[in-house]
């Protein structure tokens, strides 16, 4: 699991998969969404500016995400 550090209330799912180097730009993200399995708190994710917050965990493939704040 990783843990990723945000600032402010929430990061948008597209926001968050360029910050994490999954994409290069927002353009890519509805093919990517398509492409992989994503969900939020158990939830598949459709949207892709879903908001994340601060205690919500993110599961990219098999590859886990825990998010905290300042």
């Amino acid at each position: 699991m990783k843990i990723i550090k945000i600032y402010g209330d929430y990061i948008q799912l597209d926001q968050f998969l360029k910050k994490t180097d999954h994409i290069s730009s927002g353009g890519e993200t509805g093919a990517y969404l398509e492409a992989h399995k994503i969900t939020l708190n158990g939830i598949k994710v459709h949207e892709k500016r879903k908001k994340i917050r601060q205690g919500d965990t993110l599961v990219i493939d098999d590859e886990t995400f825990r998010i905290t704040g300042e």
